[in-house]
């Protein structure tokens, strides 16, 4: 019995703690200490600096060259959806933190749809949602446009309590479900969802845009049947 519990604590300890203390193993070029999820500077007008990029400001051909130039680009859609153009890394190193990215390009309904024309191909991504990639004119184009947000997927499992020690006590608290809560930071620009039955992610606008978070989130769930 003693052995269950210590074997317990260990593996609990193996997923929590990188997101606490630097790991042994360094990525070449990249500071441990710096660029980590929680290092959110703020410029007192309503925006943000994190991961060295300005939310709402840094273009995609500044995250390219903040990260790697090989990032996935493609509209993500569902079929009653415009969608939204976005660019996707497998794996990011911030700071000791490794991560999935995904930034969402600000862009036009108008703009997504006239490259929806253009477009290469489209795949599914799931059984509805689809990934739809971009000619290489509008590829180009898409460097020039600025990041409206910045999500990550962190590759350990976290809980609230270790969220609420990096990032302090929400602003707010809301509850999706017995599973899932979000917790919203708008000081920072940021919604943490705590997902106990799968990864969380990190969502982070300016600020001034924290709405653009808020406000579809409180219509869904305000939609949901009451049973949940």
């Amino acid at each position: 019995m003693k052995f269950a519990l210590y074997l317990f604590a260990f593996v609990i300890a193996a997923l929590v703690i990188p997101f606490f203390i630097p790991s042994s193993g360094k990525t070449e070029g990249v500071d441990p200490n710096s660029n980590l999820p929680w290092q959110i500077t703020l410029d007192g007008q309503g925006g943000s600096t994190v991961f060295g990029l300005k939310p709402g400001v840094s273009t995609l051909g500044e995250v390219r060259r903040r990260f790697e130039p090989e990032l996935e680009l493609a509209i993500v859609a569902r079929p009653d959806e415009i969608g939204a153009l976005e660019g996707y890394y497998s794996s990011v190193s911030l700071g000791f933190v490794m991560a999935r990215m995904i930034v969402t390009v600000d862009v036009s309904n108008e703009l997504v749809f006239a490259m929806r024309e253009r477009a290469l191909k489209a795949k599914h991504m799931e059984s509805t949602t689809r990934k739809i990639t971009l000619n290489a004119e509008d590829v180009a184009a898409a460097d020039l446009l600025p990041v409206k947000a910045i999500s990550i997927i962190p590759t350990v499992n976290l809980d609230e309590s270790t969220v609420i020690q990096r990032f302090g006590q929400p602003g707010e608290r809301v509850v999706v479900s017995e599973k899932r809560v979000h917790l919203l930071y708008p000081q920072q620009g940021l919604d943490v969802v705590v997902d106990s039955d799968g990864k969380e992610l990190l969502q982070y606008v300016a600020p001034r845009n924290f709405a653009s978070l808020r406000e579809p989130l409180l219509t869904a769930v305000a939609a949901q049947p009451a049973s949940q």
